[in-house]
């Protein structure tokens, strides 16, 4: 093989192995078009959580579906186990809309932070998903 074809073939070894990454760690589908990935009982709401309903459909549903039941090959469902204040308490929701949460229960890839969110935003959302994750067996 001769010098110029070499440069070739490592960039393009490199673009496949690029190509691979991506398709490896990318969702599988785009945001909102996912089925769910569990049922969720919603119970009577109480007003901060209704607000956090409002909250969540307009800034997390996309990804993490209708009443946090998740997206097959987009995001994962907040009413399950891993959620549980327990194993990821209240901070912890306030950290992934603050600064994003690189993938480490599910493959779903890293979730990006949430652009323009208020704490007092954050924490209206995290009633509403404690309140279906208790209505739902979850703690």
């Amino acid at each position: 093989m001769t010098m110029i074809k070499k440069p070739y073939l490592l960039l393009a070894i490199l673009a496949a192995a690029a190509v691979a990454i991506y398709a490896f760690y990318r969702p599988t589908q785009e945001p909102g078009s996912g089925p769910a990935m569990v049922n969720v009982t919603v119970p009577e709401l109480t007003e901060t959580a209704k607000q956090g309903q409002q909250l969540f459909n307009a800034n997390c549903a996309q990804c993490h579906g209708r009443n946090a039941a998740g997206q097959n090959g987009v995001a994962p469902p907040l009413v399950h186990k891993f959620y549980e204040p327990s194993h990821h308490g209240d901070i912890s929701f306030h950290r992934a809309a603050k600064f994003g949460v690189r993938a480490h229960h599910w493959r779903f890839g890293n979730m990006p932070p949430v652009e323009g969110i208020k704490d007092d935003d954050v924490s209206k959302i995290v009633a509403y998903v404690r309140e279906l994750q208790r209505a739902n067996g979850i703690h």
